[in-house]
């Protein structure tokens, strides 16, 4: 997103035996996307994150005849740009991974063509951003948000912040490390987040940015470097040294850290300021020009399946948005829920993303 899923997460589930296929080795037949029509090959084109159980994938081949084949094309922003420049011989059938800050570009450029989904009245209607044209099928949901270290806030016997305006405050000055904008996901969506409670008129949320500058808010490139470096509350950043205790992620890093910490401790360590969350939504489409329509169809309906969407959680980190879909009993203990994140119409943040990409760089990086 954009990303929703978090880098460790995927190493470890990697190691745990999930599948994430590439083009090259994903099909035993070695055949491409353009012969896909013809071999009941279908290919999903996806972000790097892209992840999922094999005795999950295995069950959609056997029922459907179809050998799934997963192109992966860098974060979400490259793959979608990619996929906008090859949409008249696009690489597969499916693009997987399009969050809703991204969403209005492969709209505009008619990446995809319509197709309603078998089981989406299991979808929740929030996350139906293209209701009733369907040229998106919703996937997964998650939320940006604010981490704290709990152990941090515990041993100076402060209360960590829970809402954008605490951010803000003295007794938070130099505890936050957030993503450049321009260069990651989870900082975009920070930023929306921002825009969305203080607007975009008058002080806004340019206002509330010229106050978490003066109150020391560190910005680095990525996820990567703010949450396993530069963040005291995770596994990776206790090991770097990392001296910020407050760290732009997702509400669903408390649960990987505890869930991958061994043994599993009763509680995660960090935990959630939820009234700074951004909701993410990430959407699949049959691509404009598929090679395999048919095939790709299959793959959207399987994708908002029970089976798929309770898969979702252990792998990728992120929420079902089927009503039918429970999560899974490890990612539930865990979980932190939030009732009321940030949104924004994906027009509004397409007529507005670049110019206030451009106008916080000006703001708080020079």
């Amino acid at each position: 997103m954009s990303t929703i899923i978090k880098a460790t997460a995927v190493a470890v589930a990697t190691g745990l035996g999930l599948v994430t296929l590439s083009a090259c080795g994903g099909s035993d037949s070695g055949k491409t996307s353009a012969d896909s029509a013809d071999s009941k090959t279908v290919t999903l084109v996806s972000h790097d994150s892209w992840a999922v159980s094999k005795n999950v994938i295995k069950d959609f081949e056997k029922r459907s005849g179809y050998k799934v084949t997963v192109l992966k094309d860098g974060d979400a922003g490259e793959a979608v740009n990619k996929a906008i420049l090859s949409k008249d011989n696009p690489q597969g059938d499916v693009l997987f991974g399009v969050d809703n800050t991204l969403l209005s570009r492969a709209l505009d450029n008619g990446l995809f063509q319509p197709y309603e989904a078998k089981g989406l009245d299991q979808v929740g209607t929030e996350y139906q951003l293209d209701k009733g044209k369907h040229r998106v099928t919703p996937i997964d949901t998650g939320n940006i948000c604010v981490n704290y270290d709990k152990k941090y806030f515990a041993d100076h016997k402060l209360t960590p912040p829970a809402s954008f305006d605490d951010l803000a405050k003295p007794a938070y000055k130099n505890l936050l490390v957030t993503e450049n904008v321009s260069t990651s996901s989870p900082g975009l969506g920070f930023l929306l987040g921002s825009a969305a409670q203080y607007g975009d008129h008058g002080n806004g949320w340019q206002g509330y940015w010229k106050k978490l500058k003066a109150n020391g808010v560190k910005v680095v490139d990525g996820w990567e470097q703010a949450y396993n470096e530069e963040f005291s509350g995770s596994a990776g950043g206790k090991k770097a040294g990392g001296d910020r205790p407050l760290v732009v992620s997702y509400a669903s890093s408390p649960p990987a850290e505890a869930i991958y910490s061994d043994p599993q401790p009763k509680t995660a360590p960090t935990g959630v300021a939820t009234g700074t969350c951004f909701r993410q939504t990430e959407f699949a489409g049959l691509l404009s020009n598929a090679k395999n329509e048919k095939g790709g169809k299959a793959l959207l309906d399987f994708l908002i399946a029970k089976e798929f969407q309770q898969d979702m959680p252990l792998n990728m980190f992120v929420d079902p948005v089927t009503k039918d879909a429970a999560l899974p009993a490890d990612y539930a203990k865990y979980d932190v829920r939030v009732d009321a994140p940030k949104t924004m119409a994906p027009k509004k943040i397409a007529d507005n993303r670049d110019a206030w990409v451009k106008s916080w760089t000006s703001l708080v990086l020079k």
